[in-house]
């Protein structure tokens, strides 16, 4: 029902305005909301992060607009929605509060909004018109996702939870990551059930490590880092499955980067 209201009413004003103008215009406006939000403390988050959240989907929805269906309306939404709420979460609890932070806080935001919007976009529309752009879209939304799950979990070990809350989050951060990123293997208007299974793994897999390393004495950083390089080995080795070109120099690729992770988390660990 709403699909169709927003089709019907919203949609035909929406268009006469150029794309680039629209994606510039919600950068912007979430830019400034980012902006505001840095002038109050951080016990104001409860009223930013829903507004946050609102405000990034419907400027997603605002600079895409054309052709959305059905699971369309999730999967090219999660990225920027996600990104927005790991930049907000991350500078309050990572940065002090002062203009010189802020200044190129905002700046890079800007430029990882742009470029994911332009993926979703990509997604959305141009997935089937160019191999090449499509394969860009791709590594793109997978750099920003790898940035934004290692942004969130770096939060998440700041706050030093106990152990099984920490599995929980990872498992509710990773599976809308996996979800998409497997997904936009071949984007389309459904999921695939051997796609939710697929994301549904690795969330699982995460969410254990991530309860064993709440055990270990490791500083939240090389927590998070490790998690990342899981994640992105493990999502890298499906995808390309899914994609049919998992060969052997794909696998020791993805395995390379795990080993080196792991070297690093060893020599961390603070007995």
């Amino acid at each position: 029902m709403i699909e169709k209201l927003l089709h019907r009413y919203f949609e035909p004003a929406f268009l006469r305005i150029n794309k680039r103008i629209r994606f510039v215009f919600s950068v912007l406006i979430l830019s400034s909301i980012l902006l505001v939000s840095s002038f109050f403390y951080f016990e104001s988050a409860w009223i930013f992060i829903p507004v946050l959240i609102l405000v990034s989907y419907a400027l997603t929805y605002f600079s895409i607009l054309e052709g959305i269906e059905k699971r369309e309306w999730q999967m090219l939404f999660i990225m920027p929605v996600l990104l927005t709420l790991a930049f907000y979460l991350f500078y309050f609890l990572f940065f002090p509060v002062r203009w010189i932070t802020r200044i190129p806080f905002l700046v890079i935001y800007s430029f990882a909004m742009y470029a994911l919007l332009l993926t979703s976009n990509i997604f959305n529309v141009g997935a089937e018109r160019s191999l090449q752009l499509y394969r860009a879209a791709f590594a793109i939304n997978y750099f920003f996702q790898t940035m934004v799950l290692f942004l969130l979990l770096s939060v998440l070990f700041l706050l030093k939870q106990i152990f099984f809350i920490n599995a929980f989050v990872a498992f509710i951060c990773v599976f809308p990551l996996s979800l998409q990123l497997l997904w936009s293997a071949k984007p389309r208007i459904s999921v695939d059930t051997k796609i939710m299974h697929y994301s549904f793994f690795v969330a699982i897999c995460i969410a254990e490590i991530t309860l064993i390393l709440s055990f270990l004495p490791i500083q939240g950083p090389i927590m998070a880092l490790f998690l990342t390089a899981c994640y992105y080995s493990m999502t890298g080795l499906i995808y390309h499955y899914i994609d049919e070109k998992l060969y052997k120099p794909t696998i020791r690729e993805f395995l390379f980067v795990i080993v080196v992770v792991s070297i690093i988390v060893l020599l961390s660990i603070q007995w």
